[in-house]
């Protein structure tokens, strides 16, 4: 059986968090420089999910955050699909983005910002 390695891991996850900083991250960003309110939804969203990943993963600082990051979202959007049959995608409009929206778009946040992130 094939195992896939952390880099192969680390790849994936960044590969995936692009796409959704492409469709979620930077046009929430956008919006968010004329709307104080969406940016401080995001920043709280953001720090919830900081939170999350910090202390109620065991052992997170040893796991890239890009893999982290990605299995949130991953398991996010599976939990959502079974429970509503909700397939996410980007608002019409960010001023009426509901939570997982603005959820996804703070992941995207939090990764910008993260100096792990970028390694």
């Amino acid at each position: 059986m094939f195992a896939p390695g952390p880099a192969l891991l680390e790849s994936s996850a960044r590969r995936h968090l692009q796409q959704l900083n492409i469709e979620f991250g930077e046009p929430a960003l956008a919006a968010a420089a004329t709307l104080p309110a969406l940016s401080a939804q995001l920043d709280q969203h953001a720090a919830a999910v900081r939170d999350i990943l910090e202390f109620g993963v065991e052992d997170s600082a040893r796991i890239p955050l890009s893999v982290l990051l990605d299995g949130y979202v991953r398991g996010l959007l599976d939990h959502f699909a079974e429970a509503d049959g909700i397939v996410a995608g980007p608002p019409r409009s960010w001023p009426e983005a509901d939570w997982l929206q603005l959820r996804l778009a703070a992941i995207c946040q939090y990764a910008a910002v993260e100096p792990t992130a970028a390694a």
